[in-house]
């Protein structure tokens, strides 16, 4: 049976296929790539390369926000987790500052992604504040240039030339 066929059988269209097909093997490279690493919460690298790969957003308008969004929200949160606090009150004031900051830097739709990078950091961090931002941010950061380079390899028409 030719591979082709295959989609058919399975009453779906080839794109769904391979879409699925490159996906896993992003994701299984960015989960392999972060244990080799050593990173912690190795997880949140597989987790980030799927929302950028089956994004309903452009992939470097999603990697981007993701990017600054995690750099916000993990800086943001490591200051105030160290230096305010970890206080329910500190903790919506924080989430106020992260809209600020993001609507500051022009960054709006950065806005989600700081937010809840922000809550994980001062709502969940065991020990040090800065150390488990880092973390988080070199994960998210691991999983969107695996998902930026399988699209930039599997589909450079389709997904990033709409970019341009």
């Amino acid at each position: 049976m030719s591979p082709r066929k295959i989609p058919k059988l399975l009453g779906m269209n080839s794109d769904a296929l391979v879409d699925s097909a490159w996906t896993a093997v992003a994701t299984l490279a960015s989960l392999l790539l972060a244990k080799a690493l050593k990173f912690p919460e190795y997880y949140w690298a597989p987790i980030s390369t799927i929302i950028i790969m089956q994004s309903s957003i452009q992939p470097f308008q999603g990697a981007w926000q993701r990017f600054v969004g995690t750099a916000l929200g993990a800086t943001l949160g490591a200051v105030i987790a160290t230096y305010v606090g970890r206080s329910a009150l500190v903790y919506a004031v924080g989430i106020f500052v992260c809209g600020i900051f993001a609507a500051f830097s022009r960054a709006w739709s950065a806005y989600r992604v700081a937010a809840i990078t922000f809550s994980i950091v001062v709502l969940i961090s065991r020990g040090p504040a800065w150390v488990f931002a880092w973390h988080r941010f070199l994960e998210v950061s691991l999983g969107i240039a695996v998902a930026l380079i399988a699209l930039l390899v599997s589909q450079p028409k389709k997904k990033i030339a709409k970019q341009a």
